[in-house]
């Protein structure tokens, strides 16, 4: 959620559904929501898959394998991994970490990462749980200044933002080995 974003405040005529929205936008922008929705999702599949069967007419085909019981051990631990996410943000680091193995011990386990489907929406939502972080709000500025140059009042000199010199320093250099000896440098 963008920090200098404004905040919602209810009008009198607002619809529920504008209120909820803007409540859930405001409940899902301070934390990992996606990086746990792509892991709770992930985690569904792994753990179906194994004890999925698939009628067709008097034709049963069953996918029931023997690493069943760890496909669902994983299953649920990512779902719960995706749960943790949204509402424990400080576990952010080790939910990730554990998203992404437990999505790479997948493949083995249970048809090969709940037929890549769960362990795709896994590994995203592990990566995204690791680059996720919390926002901060942004430093007011000094009255008449820039916040990067606090203590000054007038622009960054130099073109396109580029900072001029400092006070210790001279503008024209004379005295370094790029000036001398007319402009060559020397190794040695």
């Amino acid at each position: 959620m963008n920090p200098q974003a404004p905040v919602y405040v209810r009008a009198e005529d607002d619809a529920w559904l504008t209120v909820v929205y803007y409540h859930f936008h405001a409940w899902s922008g301070r934390r990992p929501f996606w990086a746990g929705l792509f892991t709770l999702l992930g985690g569904f599949p792994i753990a179906y898959f194994p004890y999925a069967d698939l009628r067709l007419g008097n034709i049963s085909l069953a996918m029931a394998t023997t690493g069943g019981a760890g496909a669902l051990i994983i299953g649920v631990l990512l779902i719960t991994l995706g749960l943790a996410l949204w509402f424990q943000q400080a576990i952010r680091v080790f939910a990730g970490v554990a998203a992404i193995l437990l999505a790479l011990v997948s493949l083995p386990v249970s048809n090969l990462g709940g037929f890549f489907i769960g362990f795709t929406l896994s590994l995203i939502g592990g990566a995204l749980a690791l680059a996720w972080v919390p926002g901060q709000p942004a430093a007011e500025a000094p009255a008449g200044g820039y916040p990067a140059y606090a203590g000054k009042t007038e622009a960054p000199a130099g073109p396109q933002g580029i900072p001029g010199p400092r006070e210790t320093e001279t503008a024209h250099a004379s005295e370094t080995t790029a000036h001398a000896d007319g402009g060559r440098n020397s190794a040695g």
